[in-house]
């Protein structure tokens, strides 16, 4: 291919980088902070119908368009798929059933024998996974016996304990103790109009046996389902002064965490379960720590669009992570740092900084002073190191002295942060006890928190960009890290975004902060990796399905997102001449939009890979627009690579 011909006009450029961040300033709030929709599969939306039925809490017409929307995720296979045009999933599917059959779906509509027919074809909602079988219990719909023993008192264990929830990540411990209290009490949902999925089980279920599996299919997970055993015969004869302590310790460590009405972890999970857990144990829905659970959860709820989609449950919000990732791509398109719309969205991510939380992390890292910033409005007690490297690096482009303190304070606190092992995990550091990955409880296998490629390589780029250099110890380890992470194929796995496109563009930027030399074999074979997987038409893209080894490779269609992803790392690695990038770009100068945003069905992120999907729609508006400004600005000063850590 002629490289001449394939290079986009500047002038092109210009224009689309002008009009498409002019649209994306009018996503801005008033206070200065910018938020978009964050969807998942039809879990969450089917969770929280089900909530409101367990609590006889029914408002009927917001149920309607949340039934809506569940029946517009149905795939062509019948069923429910984790991610858009993905394949059938037990868990969504029953739960997406039980939702809209409570929400009024005859059995016998044609999606609902669709869904039944192919949830029974693969074994029936007896294959579900825990959390599934554990909202099922609450129905009634399987014996509490097809779920695996909590008990209580594990909210007693001290860290240093095998099995703890201090040994668990921030997202596992807010789910768990809540659910230790429902597991104990084990509250009947009110189930105010009777509703049963008996159908869609192929045997009864107290007829069904060997509910626990072996998660990791070890000796070790052999040894935990034994374990299991024994603790459901013994634990009807726990002392009852201990269970009352445990319960006790809970309720504690829910209402410390509550964030006001922002919720418990700020996740939907955690916080229905706390909804779930104050009502087992009797509290009104008018007590102050029932009520807030219950006004974060529905805080959750989309807003109403002018088209007219209906709205949905969402899994959490993003406010911090949309506004600086927002911020990067508008400062690469030419917005000024003294931008009035720039000073508000700075201004107001320097009042959501946690400087006087010690959070979870504290329990690993006792007298690190907080610097961080968390995901959502206030989750005080869970910030992550990749929101507060996004946002160090943002503030630190500002090159405003009134941000000085602010950087200071989030480099020390990610400085801190760093694991044994030389990388970051997101919420916690050292969060390695890969052990309890084999407990039946863990068949999600998404119980911990330890260090990734694309998290450490953000904490490399902010810690470079804000002039640490390449012989401090926490840059030198954070590179052995990397070094030592690369598959062999020369990409890197991406944990939070889809997929080894996300991890490799992660990986090079932190390279290219540190001042790499791009001649070295194994940054060759990172940028050959990522143009070998450049599609016929230039673009990118990764199906959620490459998170399983053998469909690594799979991808169905180029993605906005991912094709800018790709670009960002090859340019980068030096690439920004490369026949390559320009294809790249004439792809996204091609892409349809709609607004502010390219046109962008698929999910290019995950919460926990292979069972929980994400799409951020603000992905498809801020990175594309970041990759064409940062092209536009790399070819006309002739530079050679970007300036910035990411």
């Amino acid at each position: 291919m002629n490289a001449t011909v394939l290079a986009p006009r500047l002038e092109e450029v210009d224009a689309l980088v002008s009009e498409a961040a002019e649209l994306l300033t009018t996503r801005q709030r008033e206070d200065g902070h910018i938020l978009y929709d964050l969807e998942a599969d039809a879990t969450i939306a089917s969770e929280y119908i089900m909530l409101e039925h367990f609590l006889d809490m029914i408002d009927a017409p917001r149920q309607a368009e949340y039934a809506q929307y569940i029946r517009g995720l149905q795939g062509a296979h019948g069923g429910w798929p984790l991610f858009y045009n993905g394949d059938f999933n037990m868990s969504a599917s029953v739960k997406a059933y039980f939702a809209l059959k409570l929400a009024g779906d005859s059995v016998d509509a044609e999606h609902m024998v669709r869904a039944r027919e192919v949830i029974l074809s693969h074994g029936g909602a007896a294959q579900s996974n825990v959390f599934t079988l554990y909202a099922l219990a609450l129905f009634g719909e399987v014996p509490w016996h097809a779920v695996p023993v909590m008990p209580i008192e594990l909210m007693l264990m001290p860290r240093w304990f095998p099995i703890s929830l201090w040994r668990m990540a921030y997202w596992s411990r807010t789910v768990i103790a809540p659910l230790l209290i429902v597991a104990t009490v084990k509250p009947m949902a009110r189930n105010p109009h009777g509703v049963r999925i008996q159908e869609l089980f192929t045997r009864p279920p107290l007829e069904v046996t060997g509910w626990l599996r072996n998660p990791t299919g070890s000796l070790l997970g052999k040894f935990f389902i034994g374990l299991d055993k024994v603790l459901r015969v013994v634990e009807p004869h726990f002392p009852k002064a201990l269970r009352k302590r445990a319960i006790d310790k809970a309720v504690k460590f829910i209402e410390e965490r509550l964030n006001g009405n922002e919720g418990l972890g700020g996740i939907y999970p955690a916080m229905a379960n706390a909804v779930m857990a104050f009502d087992a144990l009797g509290y009104a829905p008018d007590h102050p720590s029932r009520a807030a659970a219950m006004a974060a959860v529905r805080q959750l709820i989309s807003q109403k669009k002018a088209d007219g989609t209906p709205r949905f449950c969402q899994s959490c919000v993003s406010p911090v992570w949309d506004t600086s990732l927002a911020g990067h791509a508008l400062l690469e398109a030419g917005l000024a740092p003294g931008d009035p719309r720039m000073r508000k969205a700075f201004d107001w991510l320097l009042g959501t900084q946690i400087l006087d939380v010690e959070g979870d992390w504290a329990i690993q890292r006792p007298g690190l002073r907080p610097g961080g910033w968390a995901f959502q409005y206030r989750n005080d007690h869970y910030p992550d190191v990749d929101d507060t490297a996004v946002v160090g690096m943002l503030l630190d482009r500002a090159q405003d002295p009134r941000h000085d303190e602010s950087i200071a304070r989030a480099a020390e606190w990610v400085i801190g942060m760093q694991s044994k092992n030389g990388g970051w995990g997101a919420f916690d550091a050292d969060n390695t006890a890969y052990y309890l990955n084999s407990i039946p409880f863990a068949d999600h296998g998404a119980l911990l928190d330890p260090p990734t490629a694309d998290v450490s390589a953000r904490c490399v780029g902010f810690l470079a960009q804000a002039g640490y250099g390449i012989d401090h110890p926490a840059i030198r380890r954070g590179i052995e890290f990397l070094d030592a992470d690369q598959k062999e194929d020369g990409s890197w796995f991406g944990r939070w975004g889809t997929n080894y496109v996300y991890g490799t563009w992660s990986a090079l930027c932190a390279y290219n902060a540190v001042g790499a030399d791009f001649s070295q074999p194994h940054l060759r074979r990172a940028v050959s990796w990522l143009k070998s997987r450049q599609r016929d038409d230039g673009g990118w893209g990764e199906d959620g399905a490459t998170y399983w080894d053998e469909r690594r490779a799979e991808v169905k269609a180029s993605t906005p997102s991912q094709t800018a992803w790709a670009v960002l790392g090859l340019m980068a690695a030096g690439e920004v001449e490369s026949d390559a990038v320009k294809r790249g770009i004439a792809y996204l100068m091609a892409a349809k939009r709609t607004g502010e945003k390219w046109d962008e069905a698929w999910y290019t992120a995950v919460g926990f890979p292979r069972v929980f999907y994400l799409r951020y729609d603000g992905y498809s508006a801020y990175f594309p627009l970041w990759a064409l400004a940062r092209y536009r600005n790399l070819v006309r000063a002739n530079a050679g690579r970007p300036a910035f850590g990411m």
